[in-house]
């Protein structure tokens, strides 16, 4: 039995596991992420393997919970900037997903900023399954027809649905429908936003393949854009989740700057 140190932390509610393979290699199928991520004191929505350093930039790869890898996660990274930084003696880091390189710094106590990159629209790209106006995707689930969605890719898929009340919607229900939906060939986040005003945004959100979060980073980003393009808010806004705010800018060069706290460090022992 082999024993490895790894971490737990989150961002506003949102779970992560984290092992360190820049020593130990260690791989997990994906009936034990499955397995781990139900544990008690271990569950998580995400797992990141932390990997070695290349050309000063420190890979990541992400897995949900249902044991599939993924592109992006926006508290992730954050989380494992604050770590990185914190072993290290910085304040600033790269790293580096399957897509894109994430430039983040410590701008507060338990404070991460993150460049998370340039959203993509193009409809190969999201990936939607075929050709359609990403500013307008109309969805039907058991009769109920939620209309002028907006798609887009943050690093990984993402659809917003305006609404007066984001807390109408039981997304226990609505969520995996519409995330397995024909139509995302990835299949996708499901967000549901209510504009408090010009500066505000209140979400729920159901995570591709980790289900009903209390947050996630990713989400806040495509939010904060589609509202923007939309003309509901300025490119400065603030995302609500039940558990906290995340502050979000989508800047003249359609750069995501993503700012929110992170928890505290905790080790934890993992028996493999």
């Amino acid at each position: 039995m082999t024993t490895v140190e790894s971490y737990k932390m989150d961002g506003l509610g949102n779970q992560f596991l984290i092992i360190d393979r820049r020593v130990d290699n260690i791989n997990l199928s994906k009936e034990k992420i499955i397995e781990l991520s139900k544990q008690e004191n271990i569950g998580f929505d995400q797992l990141i393997f932390i990997e070695k350093e290349r050309e000063n930039n420190t890979p990541i790869i992400i897995y949900n919970s249902d044991g599939n890898e993924i592109s992006a996660c926006g508290n992730g990274s954050r989380c494992i900037a604050y770590l990185l930084c914190v072993e290290k003696k910085i304040s600033r880091v790269s790293l580096i997903t399957n897509e894109r390189v994430l430039n983040a710094e410590i701008v507060g106590d338990l404070s991460v900023k993150i460049n998370m990159g340039k959203p993509l629209f193009d409809w190969g790209e999201i990936p939607l399954s075929k050709s359609l106006d990403y500013k307008n995707i109309n969805i039907d689930v058991d009769g109920k027809k939620f209309n002028e969605g907006f798609a887009l890719n943050v690093g990984n898929p993402h659809i917003i649905f305006f609404v007066k009340d984001c807390y109408a919607i039981d997304l226990r229900v609505v969520g995996p429908k519409i995330e397995t939906n024909a139509l995302f060939p990835k299949k996708c986040n499901v967000t549901f936003a209510q504009i408090d005003n010009k500066n505000t945004i209140t979400v729920n959100v159901w995570e591709r393949g980790a289900g009903l979060t209390k947050a996630c980073g990713t989400a806040a980003c495509a939010t904060a854009v589609a509202s923007y393009l939309k003309g509901l808010t300025l490119r400065k806004v603030n995302v609500k989740f039940k558990e906290g705010i995340l502050s979000l800018e989508f800047d003249k060069n359609e750069n995501i700057f993503m700012t929110g706290p992170v928890s505290k460090i905790k080790k934890i022992k993992l028996d493999f």
